[in-house]
């Protein structure tokens, strides 16, 4: 049966806008596959035989033709772009037209806890309300006197999990530093092939339904038990994880009081899968709904070197957040091996209410990463550390606490905290 490409990536768009993410998903890459297939096809049918004995070590010998009869003239060599190398490099670009972060790369296989400071606990936990449920990993510090002083919600990125982000990043180490407790919701594959957050689609976008509600719930259910405000939350993530971050900063501002972004898209840049390829390959605008200057406070990292998601969309988050006001301060410095521009937004009251890391000749990774996590750049500044003092610097001191119990994030449905949305 002859494949319509481009009809199957309509019913993926489709899909996409009725909340369907793993159907729309499967289309794709039925409709990528299917096109590479046939491209190669195409491409070895063109390929003389003798093009392909070359890669033999053992040469058949030619019978010589018989005596009257006419012979025909061996066949030329073929065009440089029709060789069997050419065919596997088309297949390669092929498939690098769809970044691992549309949700097209199959994740790995579960990763090994971290290493965890002396004394400190990591936990699974499940959390379930109206919206629906995820597991997640909770790092607390070191038991003391003080429970934490406040909590960061850390959003993964495609292909991987909680494990594995937690050692890429060193929150945990970093957290312990300052007496903090992070939570790591992990994405489904029944939710999403890839393990992405849908940041693309219309029902994961907006406030009370879908997975902004899931981790707003989850968040919430953590803020009752750990007895925090909403000044002592934070949100951060990474690609899929760093767009949804973002989402999170614009649809539950009661919720989280400042917002980590690295290499994420902002909110509202894409509604459907292509919109999304679009956004990460080109560029993406925030939403028009976005309001400048509403006091959710920003920290975003981006690498100038990024292919999955283009560079230019650090600054549009920037500009969804203030709008047309202009930097305070510009900084060029260079931190772990690699330069970095760092641009300042300043209030009138002199908080600064957004950053913006653009680091030199940094790909698609967390900058200041271990190497023994997945998508890490060891060589750039320290965006862990960078973001926790940034989430910081406005937190109103917190009196002594207590842990509360050992039953810390039952999470479950007939809790009235974990049931909001």
């Amino acid at each position: 049966m002859k494949l319509n490409f481009a009809a199957a990536m309509r019913r993926a768009s489709r899909l996409t806008r009725a909340g369907r993410p793993v159907a729309a998903t499967r289309a794709m890459q039925k409709a990528v596959s299917g096109a590479m297939v046939k491209s190669a096809i195409a491409s070895l049918s063109r390929i003389p035989t003798m093009a392909i004995e070359k890669a033999s070590t053992k040469k058949k010998r030619r019978k010589p033709a018989p005596q009257g009869r006419k012979t025909r003239a061996a066949p030329a060599s073929p065009p440089k772009d029709r060789r069997l190398s050419a065919v596997v490099k088309q297949l390669r670009a092929v498939r690098a037209a769809v970044p691992s972060a549309t949700m097209l790369t199959r994740p790995a296989k579960p990763s090994a806890p971290p290493t965890l400071p002396k004394g400190a606990q990591y936990l699974d936990k499940t959390h379930s309300c109206i919206a629906g449920a995820r597991d997640f990993k909770l790092f607390l510090p070191a038991r003391h006197p003080r429970g934490p002083k406040g909590l960061i919600v850390m959003l993964h990125g495609c292909s991987q999990d909680p494990n594995d982000f937690a050692t890429g990043t060193n929150m945990n180490r970093i957290a312990q530093r300052h007496g903090l407790a992070v939570a790591y919701p992990a994405q489904t594959r029944r939710d999403n092939a890839s393990s992405c957050w849908n940041w693309f689609v219309p029902a994961s976008q907006a406030r009370g339904a879908g997975e902004p509600a899931i981790l707003a719930s989850l968040t919430r259910n953590l803020m009752h038990e750990l007895d925090l405000e909403q000044s002592q939350v934070f949100v951060a993530g990474l690609s899929a994880g760093g767009a949804m971050a973002a989402i999170l900063a614009e649809t539950y501002p009661d919720v989280f009081s400042a917002a980590g972004v690295h290499s994420g898209l902002p909110h509202g840049s894409a509604n459907t899968l292509m919109s999304a390829l679009s956004a990460m390959r080109n560029g993406g605008k925030p939403s028009s709904a976005a309001k400048p200057d509403s006091g959710m406070r920003r920290i975003i990292f981006h690498g100038d070197a990024d292919t999955t998601v283009h560079p230019s969309n650090a600054p549009q988050i920037v500009a969804g957040a203030v709008g047309a006001r202009a930097p305070a301060t510009v900084n060029q410095k260079s931190g772990m091996g690699r330069e970095y521009v760092r641009s300042q937004y300043i209030l009138p009251d002199g908080t600064v209410d957004v950053e913006l890391w653009q680091i030199k000749g940094a790909g698609h990774a967390w900058s200041g990463g271990k190497a023994r996590g997945s998508f890490t750049d060891p060589k750039g500044p320290d965006a862990s550390a960078e973001m926790v003092r940034f989430f910081l610097s406005k937190t109103p001191k917190k009196p002594p606490l207590i842990y509360k119990a050992l039953g810390l994030g039952s999470g479950g449905k007939g809790d009235p905290v974990a049931a909001g949305v």
